[in-house]
């Protein structure tokens, strides 16, 4: 794999790392498995296309054409977490006060109701603007810093050892 790739999944962990103690400060309730969860701030999707595109801008120039592919790729990366999951989020907020509306229902009634009542759909799935915006910087800074640190290649100093 190729440092664009090590730089961006770095930076997808670094923003999935940030959420723990981000909700802890905002909730004061520490769950560690929101790690492992969509949604949240930072926006690990914008983290890691920014961290990519920026490192193909730092590395490549603004002209190369995989710049210009992973910033589309990133807009619409950024648009869709913050676009269409958000609205599939709060959807998915609605279906499930409607079960449990029709639970309630269900228990007032004198007929005994035997349906198991369908697995509660996952509600956090996409990002508000603000924890978009938040990945993105995440992500720029890796790149940035990414970049900084492989711009020179390391080079070892070269020892002649002779036992002549």
């Amino acid at each position: 794999m190729n440092r664009g790739i090590y730089l961006a999944l770095l930076s997808i962990g670094l923003a999935q790392g940030l959420k723990i103690p981000i909700h802890y400060i905002k909730k004061r309730e520490w769950r560690p498995k929101v790690f492992f969860g969509t949604g949240g701030m930072p926006s690990s999707h914008s983290a890691g296309v920014c961290t990519l595109t920026t490192y193909i801008a730092l590395k490549r120039g603004l002209r190369a054409v995989d710049f210009a592919l992973s910033l589309i790729y990133g807009l619409i990366v950024m648009y869709d977490a913050q676009g269409v999951r958000r609205q599939a989020g709060e959807l998915t907020l609605k279906v499930n006060s409607m079960n449990e509306l029709i639970e309630k229902i269900h228990q007032d009634e004198t007929v005994k109701f035997e349906q198991k009542p369908p697995k509660k759909l996952k509600e956090v799935l996409g990002h508000e603007p603000e924890e978009v915006i938040g990945g993105a910087v995440v992500g720029v800074l890796v790149g940035i810093i990414g970049h900084l640190c492989t711009k020179k290649e390391r080079k070892w100093p070269k020892f002649k050892v002779s036992f002549k």
